[in-house]
């Protein structure tokens, strides 16, 4: 009997939890982080129809991603923009903002946590990013250049792509005061004969090198959400919370073309938005690499015969979306250690011809004021350990 009314107790404080934190959800006031221009989706007021459309957005963005805050912030220089995305702001996110935080961010499975856990077909555990500014607020913060290879394969230009850098590395990248551990790991990756040593770089060049870091020297993370900064406030509406279900097309010409997408707000409640009727307006799907072809698929692009069979009526068939995923394969060791090591994410990397990357972590921190419960196979509770991973 006892037990029995420790789990009712633990249900109603759960219960209650719930409740405190959906009806603080969409009440911030984001504009004391100089982001006047981020709402809550429940602001927002729903066009009817496409038809008599009168909407200002040229662009409509879906997801405020690693890539989703950036684009919306230069494409709102000259256009008008609407981000649509499905977690919070960052900014008052304590397990998001602090290095020492990092683990719990990964730990917390709530409905409301930055970081949305998930395994995969083939077993491998992982997470989702659920927050404006994406990846960027639950990764370690390594930051690095893409290889001209790379860019040379995407049919990127070059120099533009050159021209690109300096403008993220000067808003959110730092360089790291490198920790005891990424100096072991520096110092054996080179012994083994990852070289050169090629210090500090941006660039992805082989050898061993130490990369940059989106966390400052007092450990606070620095995200693609800060990019939002340098938009044209006039020209940009954020809206959080706001769950997009489906695109919306246009079928009378040759081709159905994207003209606006259905959301939830933080309440359930539905909304339409659509671009304005201008030929170059766009909707724009940046949502990852599973949210992207989610979407398109509960929207009726992709194979035919897997949308007939979940009774979602084909817009057009593309045998392509949604197969073909993979994930980069991991190999990590763990070392536990009988004495407490300065936490560290990563900063050294050796990159080999091979094509693998070796990096390491250190430690782990948790700040008085973040989650304090172990949450089982998620859990990076552990008091001391090193990591190295390939």
């Amino acid at each position: 009997m006892a037990s029995l009314g420790i789990v009712k107790l633990f249900l109603n404080i759960f219960f209650c939890l719930n409740l405190l934190a959906s009806s603080a959800q969409g009440k911030e006031d984001y504009s004391k982080y100089r982001y006047p221009f981020i709402k809550a989706a429940s602001s927002f007021t729903s066009s009817r129809t496409w038809t008599g459309n009168d909407s200002p957005y040229d662009y409509i963005i879906v997801g405020g991603g690693t890539a989703g805050c950036p684009l919306a912030a230069t494409l709102s220089e000259k256009f008008r923009v609407l981000l649509l995305e499905r977690g919070d702001a960052p900014f008052a996110n304590l397990n998001v903002s602090y290095l020492q935080n990092f683990h719990i961010s990964l730990a917390d499975t709530s409905p409301t946590s930055a970081s949305q856990a998930f395994i995969s077909t083939d077993g491998v555990i992982n997470a989702r990013a659920r927050v404006l500014g994406g990846g960027t607020c639950i990764n370690a913060g390594f930051y690095t250049r893409a290889t001209p290879g790379f860019i040379k394969k995407a049919g990127w230009d070059s120099e533009i792509v050159k021209e690109s850098y300096p403008w993220i590395e000067k808003q959110i990248v730092r360089w790291p005061q490198v920790a005891p551990w990424q100096e072991a790991l520096r110092n054996g990756l080179l012994e083994v004969g990852v070289s050169p040593f090629n210090g500090f770089t941006y660039d992805h060049i082989y050898g061993t090198k130490i990369g940059g870091t989106t966390f400052d020297k007092s450990g606070r993370r620095y995200t693609a959400a800060h990019l939002l900064a340098s938009a044209n406030p006039e020209n940009l509406r954020v809206l959080v919370h706001a769950t997009v279900e489906k695109i919306l097309f246009d079928k009378t010409g040759r081709q159905p073309r994207a003209v606006g997408v259905v959301f939830k707000d933080e309440y359930g409640n539905r909304h339409q938005a659509f671009v304005s009727k201008r030929m170059e307006s766009e909707v724009i799907l940046s949502s990852g690499a599973i949210g992207s072809p989610q979407l398109l698929l509960l929207s009726g692009i992709g194979p035919a015969t897997d949308l007939k069979r979940m009774n979602i009526p084909v817009v057009l068939h593309n045998e392509f979306v949604g197969k073909g995923m993979s994930d980069n394969p991991m190999n990590s060791i763990f070392v536990p250690t009988k004495k407490p090591v300065k936490q560290s994410l990563i900063e050294t990397v050796g990159i080999t011809k091979m094509g693998v990357f070796i990096e390491g972590s250190s430690g782990f921190g948790q700040s008085s004021d973040s989650i304090q419960c172990n949450h089982g196979i998620m859990s990076a509770e552990v008091s001391s350990r090193v990591l190295v991973s390939t």
